[in-house]
């Protein structure tokens, strides 16, 4: 399609596990998308091939297409695969005299109490690199013993000669009194300039040692990897002409400019899943609570929207390694297209979490892989046509298929093909359900009183089957369900975080206090958005309180402003952790642990693209389909997604081809297409 360029546009970026994703949003209110397989070994590779094949659909060049773009937002898993394949750099800790093996003993806490054989991952920096230094803070921030020098030259030296790439910087209550890190690194930079340096009370000035530490060694891991990829990349897209910046995505949700990261790359972490966040926020007027899933290639990404808002939580965890950095609170388990099927050795079907990735894939792509998948199992069960899909760089082999889900399912289990991939899908189905009851039941939401969205290029597969499990009466696939983080990026404001650990009773501090400790976080965030925003964007800020009662571990946030009192903190708190946890103490003490704010930059939205009314055509064909264990298998009609105009209403069964997603209705479904594409469906 050539398409006059009389327009300006914002691009987005997703670079995900199998797939790379790209939006394309124009001033006219137009839209382009494209979805290349995504290249593990150089991510970069997936969004060059993204942007040649949206500006070929365009009937442009590439550097057409970024000579205007006014901005450029990317999320990548870049940071998440470093982490979790520990591909990092080879870090050196300084931490306090004594605490050496603080990163190794953890909290000491097992994550599965019944569970004492699973072995911790393994500790990012080893023994002989966590070197203690003299000098002492306590945890009012009183110097006890003045910073050693000497042990902080002899750390140098034993760093130098053993090869560190990168240098975390740690001590004991640095979040009340940052004294000694800052001396620590001052010496760092200029005896041994070229090393790279994190300290823990510039990234991350909270309460508790051991996550403190683990965020400041995974921070500095991740600088010369992240940063190199991030610099290569921004080069690349300069030389190719783009004309507005490069934002990433961080794990909050919001975006920040590139050199602004580059130093902090922990931030990173998580990113795609994030925009799930900006892509809801399109949704939320359709319904007052809403639960997504967005199951992709690789994984299935759990949140849930509350009158407009994701929550954001303080921190995360990531291959086994806690880090301190505001996170949208997406729920993630191992449930996607690729998602492998195996029998093990005592006969039991798994499924996941492992996947095929984007190389080899799925067996019936053809491209070397063997094992069957969620992929091979839709295909062999007629939910998804054989041919091409995503713009023709994959193509479905129902052989290939075929003779993985026998060899490594059917035959150990004694079960004919069919059946083996309808227990393929049934399996998957289980995980998926799960992870929806972890992030709503578990958090004390009822899923009965929420709409679930189903998104992600598997998302309409399995929308209705979910939703109906979990007593759902209504689901919404999004119009480029294929796309939908790389379209909530584009929804993604700028956005910065602060904060820093303020214990004491809520009552001694008081509201005086408080706004006292608030407006200073303010004022150090303000500094951040000075130097790193763009000086023409509008800010708007909201602060926090993070509170328990005394002697408990975790904390709650509530909102706060500068009219907040003391009673109405303690109303929102109780508000909260009766939700949370069912109960509350009555008048009981409350501790206050930490207060933050956090600065959004208002970003221009792309503009809404509609969905013109068109007649209900009639389907392309009827295709031999499993649908469910109850209706088995049946002549469903396939509808081709383009074809279905606003107002277009179907009722189940039904296949619907849309250009990044396919969505089966069950039996009793009545789907209704809305004027933006979104197809929402209601489940009889």
């Amino acid at each position: 399609m050539l398409v006059e360029m009389t327009w300006r546009c914002a691009i987005a970026v997703d670079v995900g596990g199998t797939f790379t994703d790209l939006v394309v949003a124009r001033t006219d209110g137009g839209q382009q998308v494209a979805k290349v397989p995504s290249v593990p070994t150089d991510p970069s590779k997936g969004v060059f091939d993204s942007l040649a094949v949206a500006a070929a659909e365009l009937g442009s060049s590439v550097g057409d297409l970024l000579g205007r773009c006014d901005r450029l937002v990317h999320g990548s898993t870049v940071a998440t695969n470093a982490v979790l394949t520990r591909n990092l750099a080879k870090v050196g800790l300084v931490t306090t005299e004594g605490f050496r093996d603080s990163l190794e003993i953890r909290r000491g806490i097992r994550a599965d109490q019944w569970d004492h054989r699973a072995p911790w991952p393994p500790v990012l920096v080893p023994r002989h690199l966590r070197l203690g230094v003299g000098g002492r803070i306590d945890e009012h921030g009183i110097e006890l013993a003045p910073l050693d020098e000497e042990t902080v030259i002899a750390a140098i030296e034993t760093f130098h000669r053993e090869g560190v790439e990168a240098v975390a910087v740690c001590l004991l209550h640095s979040y009340c009194n940052p004294a000694h890190e800052q001396r620590v690194a001052e010496m760092l930079r200029s005896r041994w300039p070229a090393t790279l340096t994190t300290v823990s009370s510039e990234l991350v000035p909270l309460l508790g040692e051991y996550a403190r530490t683990s965020t400041a060694v995974v921070n500095a891991g991740l600088v010369p990897a992240v940063g190199g990829y991030l610099s290569r990349l921004a080069d690349g897209l300069r030389e190719l002409g783009l004309s507005g910046p490069l934002l990433m995505l961080q794990s909050n949700g919001g975006t920040v400019p590139v050199d602004a990261v580059a130093s902090r790359p922990v931030d990173l972490v998580l990113s795609g899943p994030a925009a799930v966040g900006g892509a809801m926020q399109r949704l939320a007027s359709d319904a007052e609570a809403l639960v997504s899933m967005e199951i992709g290639g690789t994984s299935c990404d759990v949140a849930v929207t509350v009158d407009g808002d994701v929550a954001v939580v303080d921190g995360l965890e990531v291959g086994g390694y806690h880090l301190n950095v505001p996170a949208v609170d997406v729920h993630t388990v191992g449930a996607g297209g690729g998602t492998i099927a195996e029998v093990d050795d005592a006969g039991l079907l798994h499924v996941g979490p492992t996947g095929a990735g984007a190389d080899p894939g799925p067996a019936c792509y053809g491209r070397g892989g063997l094992l069957p998948t969620a992929t091979d199992a839709h295909l062999l069960l007629g939910r998804l046509r054989p041919g091409p899909y995503a713009g023709g760089s994959i193509d479905l082999d129902e052989s290939l298929a075929s003779a993985a889900m026998g060899a490594h399912v059917g035959l150990p289990l004694g079960l004919p093909i069919d059946e083996a991939a309808q227990g393929v899908i049934a399996l998957l189905e289980q995980h998926l359900r799960h992870a929806v009851e972890t992030i709503t039941i578990e958090r004390g939401r009822d899923p009965r009183r929420m709409t679930l969205v189903a998104a992600g290029g598997a998302g309409g597969l399995h929308g209705s089957s979910i939703a109906r499990a979990l007593g759902c009466r209504r689901l919404i696939i999004p119009a480029e369900a294929g796309v939908f983080c790389a379209l909530g990026m584009l929804d993604s404001d700028l956005r910065r975080d602060v904060s820093r650990s303020i214990v004491g009773s809520l009552d001694v501090l008081g509201r005086v206090g408080l706004v006292e400790a608030l407006r200073s976080e303010q004022g150090r965030a303000d500094a951040l958005v000075t130097a790193e925003w763009p000086a023409d964007v509008t800010t708007d800020s909201s602060w926090h309180i993070d509170m328990r009662y005394p002697g408990q571990l975790w904390s709650v946030r509530v909102a706060a402003d500068e009219d907040t009192t003391v009673a109405d903190l303690r109303t929102a708190f109780e508000t909260q952790y009766e939700r949370l946890f069912g109960h509350i103490q009555p008048d009981g003490a409350l501790e206050v642990t930490a207060v933050g704010a956090t600065v959004h930059g208002r970003l221009r939205r792309a503009p809404a693209v509609t969905c013109p009314p068109r007649a209900t055509p009639a389907p392309i064909e009827h295709r031999r389909c499993w649908v469910d264990p109850r209706n088995g298998w049946l002549d469903v009609p396939v509808h081709v997604g383009d074809t279905l105009g606003s107002g277009a209403t179907l009722t189940g069964p039904f296949l619907v081809e849309a250009r990044t997603t396919t969505v089966l209705g069950l039996p009793g479904d009545e789907l209704t297409v809305g004027g933006n594409g979104d197809m929402e469906m209601e489940l009889r």
